[in-house]
């Protein structure tokens, strides 16, 4: 029942989570919000599978879990949000993460892990192309003038630790979801721990809209975006499962017109009809 909703479902989860690290930011310390967002889910899914009285993996399995999720979450998101926080144009961070399905395949072709067809390689071309119109407007606003090197360099290392720990998903045994994620996350805390030490601050308002952007991160990007993404690379090929965060940005951007009434222009909608196509096209390549 959930796999055939389970592409659209995990598209629209994953990209609020643009919308969530705008809403944070005027009310904490980027490293402090993804602490506390990440000791929260490992106390719900490890409280979730005590409960349920799901055995824990072997020691060895244990660490690779947490290795994992140190560098597709931990990595991923202290090194984007740092980049963010500290100049980065969101447009420019969201373009970079277009890349990943990209990178993705580029990995697989030069392991030999599978060889991406042409069909493939067209639909992520395609589909990216989209997202370049998507976010044009923003980057020809922002200027990426704007954006230093030191930025840039975190934004895209922060891609290369997603497309790592994504494709480290394929290869982990096929652990319980919610021993799974919560091993995952405390990888990623102690990611985010090393970062408040070195470069994070203690600043926490306590408002409504801080309170309520973590719920949102713990319960739907965390718990079950997540959860979706782990699910879908156990049961599908990784390249064509990433081919959906091709439409990541250019939905955000839809959600951010909806709730932060920014304006949308009809070459951002050809953008997100054109991405959509590619990510069409990627999917049903045969490898």
């Amino acid at each position: 029942m959930i796999r055939p909703l389970a592409p659209a479902l995990f598209v629209f989860f994953w990209s609020t989570g643009f919308i969530v690290a705008r809403a944070a930011a005027p009310h904490a310390d980027v490293q402090l919000f993804l602490l506390c967002r990440f000791a929260s889910v490992i106390l719900l899914l490890g409280i979730a599978a005590v409960a349920a009285g799901i055995s824990w993996p072997s020691p060895r399995e244990l660490a690779r879990h947490v290795l994992a999720g140190a560098v597709m979450m931990g990595l991923y998101l202290v090194l984007s949000f740092w980049a963010v926080a500290h100049g980065l144009p969101a447009g420019i961070m969201a373009l970079l993460g277009a890349l990943q399905p990209l990178f993705t395949a580029a990995w697989m072709l030069t392991r030999g892990d599978g060889r991406p067809s042409m069909s493939m390689w067209l639909g992520l071309l395609v589909g990216f192309s989209g997202v370049v119109l998507v976010l044009l407007p923003r980057l020809v606003n922002a200027g990426f003038a704007l954006a230093s090197s030191a930025n840039v360099a975190a934004g895209m290392l922060s891609i290369v630790a997603l497309t790592i720990g994504t494709l480290a998903q394929k290869r982990l045994s096929g652990e319980d979801l919610r021993v799974a994620g919560c091993l995952q996350n405390l990888g990623a805390a102690i990611v985010a721990v090393l970062a408040m030490c070195s470069m994070g601050g203690t600043r926490w308002d306590g408002s409504p809209v801080l309170w309520g952007a973590l719920l949102w991160a713990v319960l739907i990007s965390s718990i079950v975006a997540q959860g979706m993404l782990m699910w879908m690379l156990r049961h599908g090929e990784a390249t064509r499962v990433t081919a959906l965060m091709l439409l990541v940005p250019p939905l955000a951007a839809i959600l951010a017109y909806a709730v932060f009434h920014e304006t949308l222009r009809p070459l951002q909608f050809a953008g997100f009809a054109l991405a959509l196509a590619g990510v069409v096209l990627a999917r049903r390549a045969v490898t």
